[in-house]
């Protein structure tokens, strides 16, 4: 929700201003650098690697609702009952006591995203390594 609130207003507003210079004719005012595949591939293999990072975290987040030694004990902490739980898993992570979820449902929703961006900005920046070889 962060995101939604704060990233997509702040990217609409710089496209908007781009947009609107762009129609105006107006130059940046600062020399920009010219894209090249190199610093594309670049760009890329940072962003694969900050989303890995970032799933990685999520996920060993996810992963301290589950029972691992005492079952009994994670619905204890998590849920204020001394019970076995009725179902739990890692990939989606998931504890369920008593019929309720355990586990925050934006989780599972953030492991997709991160990991979808993750291969996609991978193949990307494979993708723009092998053009920029081919290329000279």
């Amino acid at each position: 929700m962060v995101i939604l609130a704060l990233v997509l207003p702040t990217w609409a507003g710089i496209t908007y201003v781009g947009l609107v210079r762009a129609r105006r004719g107006d130059e940046p005012p600062w020399p920009r650098a010219p894209r090249t595949p190199r610093t594309a591939a670049k760009k890329a293999a940072w962003i694969a690697a900050l989303a890995y990072l970032a799933g990685g975290a999520l996920h060993l987040y996810g992963l301290s609702y589950m029972p691992f030694l005492f079952p009994e004990d994670a619905c204890w902490f998590k849920a204020g009952t001394k019970v076995y739980p009725d179902h739990s898993s890692a990939l989606p992570v998931s504890l369920v006591c008593r019929g309720t979820e355990i586990v925050p449902w934006w989780v599972n929703p953030g492991l997709l995203v991160l990991a979808v961006t993750a291969v996609g900005a991978t193949v990307a920046s494979v993708v723009l390594a092998v053009r920029r070889r081919r290329a000279g």
